[in-house]
């Protein structure tokens, strides 16, 4: 019966907060070292995979339809566990492909320009980015999340093309454009 509780109060808290929803296309570079434009990406699918080595827990957001069209969806598979760390994945789509477009890779690829900054509004949350740029500056798909006392809030995720680096781990300061931004509502027990 508490995880049912649980999870309601976790779907409510996500309706809550998806006040803070972006999705914008990379654009072609001025500084691309290949000389070809890149070609503008729909990201309808954001995927964010915490694991402990015996619990998962995800968090999901799908706007099939992109921006601008019917509201996209929050999954968010349950709580957190407090005092306890996470290795974390991050995953980007576009599912209006068939196979879906695993966009991932091209920020990998080109993560000399994109940078992933997550924000939690719960102070007892750190997250640290573990993979780097071909310089030595964090990218943020592989990540590690450590909790601390229980409590609720929320984790907002943004992807920014062409952040300054090294910058000083907030999405505030990076500069550049946002490819991707959600807001997750969480909680830790």
């Amino acid at each position: 019966m508490k995880n049912i509780k649980s999870i309601k109060t976790i779907k409510l808290l996500a309706v809550l907060f998806m006040s803070s929803i972006a999705f914008v296309s990379c654009s072609s570079d001025d500084d691309d070292h290949d000389n070809h434009d890149h070609e503008e990406e729909l990201i309808t699918t954001v995927k964010y995979t915490l694991t402990n080595g015996v619990d998962f827990v995800t968090l999901e957001f799908q706007d099939l339809d992109g921006e601008g069209g019917a509201d996209g969806t929050y999954d968010i598979s349950g709580p957190l566990t407090a005092n306890t760390t996470y290795t974390g994945t991050i995953q980007l789509l576009n599912e209006t492909e068939s196979p879906a477009d695993n966009i991932t890779l091209e920020v990998q690829e080109e993560g000399d320009e994109h940078e992933f900054f997550y924000t939690p509004s719960i102070s007892d949350i750190t997250i640290t980015k573990d993979d780097s740029d071909v310089d030595g500056n964090p990218i943020g798909i592989l990540t590690t999340l450590t909790t601390g006392t229980a409590g609720i809030g929320s984790l907002t995720i943004e992807l920014i093309h062409e952040p300054t680096k090294p910058n000083d781990g907030t999405s505030a300061n990076a500069g550049g454009s946002t490819d991707v931004q959600v807001t997750f509502a969480i909680e830790v027990q």
